[in-house]
């Protein structure tokens, strides 16, 4: 069919070696691959829902996103707790970082993301949270356009973040100008520009 979905209650709970550990493969269960993923479930308060350990040197020196689905957790990060009720997402970064979280309520549920560092994000990422603020706040969207050219140094996308910029200066030439150049060189893209709601003007 193409597409999956459960419910996490749905993916079998796994003791995990011989601890109060509840996993639940949740990666496995949906046939994905694109980053490690499994959740862990507690009946009570105080059940250990992340076992304490670091990844570089218990695991692979993945990056590691832990979210909250349900209940509340209270997270130690290297000697500091945090409580995380339902809704919180734990960024660890830092391989090295010591890691561990207990149920602070019956019935908590922690999602575990990990894996090596190395997507792409979408050019989307940054356009998307700039356009909003081409007109109210061209500071604001300036600074995450001209982070997307800092990631994103070569390739058309730095053209188009280009062309935004000079938007949100106000400066309509210099956004056809920086469109004009990148079309010169790359006229496949006429379409994907053309279906843009901010730059299609720019191109009559």
């Amino acid at each position: 069919m193409g597409w999956k979905a459960l419910a996490l209650d749905d993916v079998e709970a796994v003791p995990w070696r011989g601890s109060e550990l509840v996993w639940r493969p949740v990666r496995g269960a949906l046939g994905t691959r694109i980053v490690g993923m499994g959740a862990y479930t507690a009946d009570r308060a105080g059940q250990v829902v992340i076992e304490g350990h670091t990844e570089s040197e218990d695991g692979l020196n993945h990056e590691e996103v832990y979210i909250v689905l349900r209940g509340r957790a209270t997270f130690t990060l290297d000697g500091a707790e945090l409580d995380a009720p339902a809704g919180t997402f734990v960024a660890v970064l830092d391989p090295a970082v010591h890691r561990r979280a207990v149920a602070a309520e019956p019935g908590t549920a922690v999602l575990a993301l990990g894996a090596l560092p190395s997507f792409v994000p979408s050019d989307s990422e940054w356009i998307e949270r700039a356009r909003p603020h081409l007109r109210s706040d061209p500071a604001r969207a300036i600074a995450i356009l001209e982070d997307l050219r800092a990631v994103k140094p070569d390739g058309p996308v730095a053209e188009v973040a280009a062309a935004f910029i000079a938007l949100a200066h106000g400066d309509e030439p210099g956004a056809r100008a920086a469109l004009a150049g990148l079309i010169a060189r790359r006229p496949d893209l006429l379409p994907v520009l053309a279906d843009d709601q901010d730059l299609e003007p720019l191109l009559e």
